[in-house]
């Protein structure tokens, strides 16, 4: 498969970065071109290196209103017009 229908394969859809990832992408919201989260992260974090990158370590990722929990990233397939949610850890209780 040449890089083109690579292309034409991936599913498109939205990361949404929520508190300390949106402050960090310096957005709230992006899309993504990926046919996993494991490569939408490495996208993610390519076009946002420096403190994002640390974050995304301790992030908990939710897609399409699933939670990720322990599966390995590159085994979560994401869907046309899906979406990733990016939760850092939250304080309180």
């Amino acid at each position: 498969m040449g890089a083109d229908e690579r292309s034409a394969a991936m599913a498109l859809g939205t990361i949404r970065y929520w508190a300390a990832a949106k402050a960090a992408a310096g957005t709230a919201e992006e899309p993504y071109a990926a046919d996993n989260l494991a490569d939408a992260l490495a996208a993610a974090r390519v076009r946002h290196p420096g403190e994002l990158v640390r974050v995304l370590q301790r992030c908990s990722f939710i897609v399409d209103g699933d939670p990720v929990g322990t599966r390995g990233h590159e085994t979560v397939r994401l869907a046309e017009g899906g979406t990733v949610e990016v939760l850092p850890p939250f304080a309180g209780g």
